[in-house]
């Protein structure tokens, strides 16, 4: 038994396992976890932000000028 060893080989399992991992996870996401997903990720950016901005208000100051 001669076994292919070619480059091109994988590529349709691979596809395929990819495909249908990405296709069960859309069957199982529900609309629900992506609102929620999306307000954490609002309230992570805004509390990221904030803290910057007011660091580096309060390093300016320290500095002299």
């Amino acid at each position: 038994m001669k076994m292919e060893n070619s480059a091109h080989s994988g590529i349709p399992t691979k596809a395929g396992t990819i495909g249908g991992t990405l296709f069960i996870l859309l069957l199982n996401i529900t609309s629900a976890e992506v609102l929620k997903t999306a307000v954490l990720a609002a309230v992570g950016a805004s509390v990221s932000f904030g803290v910057s901005y007011l660091l580096n208000k309060l390093l300016r100051r320290r500095r002299p000028r």
